[in-house]
């Protein structure tokens, strides 16, 4: 996690290469993980070959997803 990025973004760095999928599998498995969330409850919506993205995230309370971000934002 790098932290802020703009007023409605969190900037991450992930080890994956953007082939084939994987940066955005790892992506989905970072943020789940980091909300305590499974891994189907994180997916990129918008932006699946470009650098910024959109992420969809089910299942979680908002009040506790903002909680887990909070010192990120």
């Amino acid at each position: 996690m790098k932290g802020v990025y703009g007023e409605e973004a969190v900037k991450l760095s992930v080890a994956a290469p953007p082939v084939d999928g994987k940066a955005n599998a790892e992506v989905e498995r970072f943020l789940a993980g980091l909300l305590g969330l499974g891994p189907s409850a994180v997916s990129i919506v918008h932006g699946a070959t470009s650098r910024d993205k959109s992420v969809l995230v089910r299942g979680g309370d908002p009040a506790e997803i903002l909680k887990r971000l909070g010192p990120l934002l």
